[in-house]
């Protein structure tokens, strides 16, 4: 059973919206400027959301090795010496 109580609060707004664009504006090129600009919207959403479901899962492992890593790499980088001549306090 899906959830579909986030498209409810969408579609109201979308119909508010799209009832002042008709009564106030009364041109009809802005609702269709209003219903491709949702359009567009929603399929960059649909793409990003199909997008992220088929990036394959890092393991923890993988994540902890990496820390590790750059941890050991930075580690051994010169320091700079704050009483060094010319540094300001």
């Amino acid at each position: 059973m899906r959830d579909w109580t986030t498209p409810r609060p969408a579609a109201v707004l979308l119909f508010l919206v799209l009832d002042l664009v008709l009564l106030d504006a009364g041109s009809l090129s802005a609702a269709v400027a209003l219903a491709a600009t949702a359009a567009a919207g929603s399929a960059l959403a649909a793409c990003s959301l199909i997008a992220s479901r088929c990036a394959p899962a890092v393991p923890p492992t993988r994540v902890r090795t990496a820390i590790r890593d750059r941890a050991r790499r930075t580690a051994f980088l010169p320091q700079r010496d704050p009483d060094a001549k010319g540094r300001s306090r």
